[in-house]
């Protein structure tokens, strides 16, 4: 998205498919009146982060990330990019690092691209990616949607109601995430974003109107 980065040897290097997901986030921001407030949820080296914050002017975002490495790193970028004003960089497990922001119902659109590798993958044709890049950055459970799960449930509880969630996931998942959503019964009907080649690689929902089970929800990240 047209941002110079510092990466590091421990934090995922961005790809492809990752700029499409921020794109279509900045798409959906210039359509959006006064400043917006964004969550990068696992945002690693702070791409999407800085990427959206400087393409949209009146974007606040907000970054977060579970270990020490990234969030160091992600807060390097900021400061390089002079976007300390709007960019801040938060650690935890996932929405556990944005506790007490005052964020619950008050943001505008997520993005997120979460680990979605399986582990049994990872352990076999995919392990080729762990010579150079952390476990953690691509492990995403026995299915390779164990983040997203947390993801698309605890995300409704930072979202406006017309707010939107967007993330990134693995070739041939689309449906998966499309019934993670489902679920919730707190989404519209997702729409898929697809890459070069044709294939869902990013996912497109609007947090529905009104209250929902989930919202009610107790120990979120758990």
């Amino acid at each position: 998205m047209e941002v110079e980065l510092e990466l590091a040897p421990d934090v995922l290097v961005p790809r492809e498919e990752t700029e499409l997901l921020g794109r279509r986030a900045a798409a959906i921001l210039r359509d959006h009146a006064g400043q917006a407030t964004v969550i990068d949820m696992c945002c690693g080296s702070g791409n999407l982060a800085l990427g959206i914050a400087a393409d949209i002017p009146s974007a606040r975002v907000w970054g977060a990330d579970l270990t020490d490495s990234t969030v160091a790193l992600a807060r390097r970028n900021v400061e390089r990019l002079a976007l300390q004003e709007r960019v801040t960089i938060r650690q935890g497990d996932l929405f556990a690092a944005l506790e007490g922001e005052g964020l619950e119902r008050a943001v505008d659109l997520i993005v997120c691209n979460p680990p979605y590798i399986s582990t049994s993958r990872l352990e076999s044709d995919s392990a080729h990616l762990l010579a150079t890049e952390p476990r953690e950055a691509f492990d995403g459970g026995p299915y390779g949607i164990s983040i997203h799960q947390r993801l698309v449930r605890d995300a409704i509880v930072f979202l406006k109601p017309g707010g939107w969630l967007l993330f990134e996931f693995g070739e041939g998942q689309e449906r998966q995430a499309a019934a993670l959503l489902a679920r919730t019964k707190a989404y519209g009907a997702a729409t898929f974003a697809t890459d070069a080649t044709g294939k869902p690689r990013v996912a497109l929902v609007q947090k529905l109107a009104g209250e929902s089970p989930v919202d009610a929800f107790e120990g979120r990240g758990k």
